[in-house]
């Protein structure tokens, strides 16, 4: 039988262990999660990119702080917010393997949602890293320009995928292109091979994104003065 005090410990340390858990527990927080994922954003940037009232947003951004999940830095009047680590992002990758695995909606969702993707040939990190060695490949990122600069594949191209079409001019055309957006979830990335396999040209997908590039211990290439993802920059 366990003592009074083995009991408190575990009551105590699952409570607190827990609080993480709670935070993420809500899907306009998970999406904020994957967007800081990307860089550090604004409140009102997070409002705008996920639909939601600027005061929403600043409550859960509230709530993921409090869970010391982010952290946020004043400039000027407006407040920055990033994640407190890289840590937040794999914890955030793992629950995304468990509800793929075990919660079958997952699937159905991205099936019903990304019905191309089955088609489109998608390259591995690992694949993509040993293409890049050979300078066998053209690398595009085909987000936001703001996320590009806070960090993304070392020699990728950014060409947002609404700019696409009109700077086609800009790519080669006698090596493969592989395009790379925010994650597994994000369609830019589909959206991009899509244009490029009908002007003719070789085109494949990363598989994810730059976070699980990131997250896996690859190199991340920053613009100065960048808004960064993580807890890379000092709270004043």
């Amino acid at each position: 039988m366990e003592s009074t005090d083995h009991r408190r410990f575990k009551d105590q340390l699952f409570e607190q262990l827990a609080r993480p858990a709670k935070a993420l527990a809500n899907p306009h927080r998970l999406e904020i999660v994957d967007l800081l994922a990307q860089a550090e954003r604004s409140v009102e940037d997070l409002a705008r990119l996920t639909g939601m009232s600027v005061a929403n947003a600043s409550q859960h951004l509230k709530i993921l702080r409090s869970a010391g999940l982010v952290a946020s830095r004043r400039l000027g009047s407006f407040v920055f917010y990033r994640l407190a680590s890289d840590e937040v992002v794999r914890a955030w990758q793992a629950l995304r393997t468990v509800g793929e695995k075990h919660v079958a909606e997952v699937e159905r969702v991205v099936r019903d949602f990304v019905l191309e993707r089955d088609r489109l040939t998608a390259r591995t990190a690992a694949e993509l890293a040993a293409l890049l060695d050979e300078d066998a490949v053209v690398v595009l990122d085909v987000r936001p320009a703001e996320e590009y600069r806070a960090g993304h594949i070392p020699g990728a191209r950014s060409i947002p995928v609404a700019e696409l079409e009109r700077r086609l001019r800009e790519l080669p055309t006698d090596r493969e292109i592989v395009a790379y957006c925010r994650g597994p979830y994000c369609v830019f990335a589909d959206e991009a091979v899509a244009v490029l396999r009908a002007r003719g040209l070789r085109a494949t997908r990363l598989a994810d994104g730059l976070p699980e590039w990131r997250t896996a211990g690859r190199p991340v290439a920053r613009e100065p003065g960048a808004n960064v993802p993580t807890s890379e920059l000092p709270d004043p």
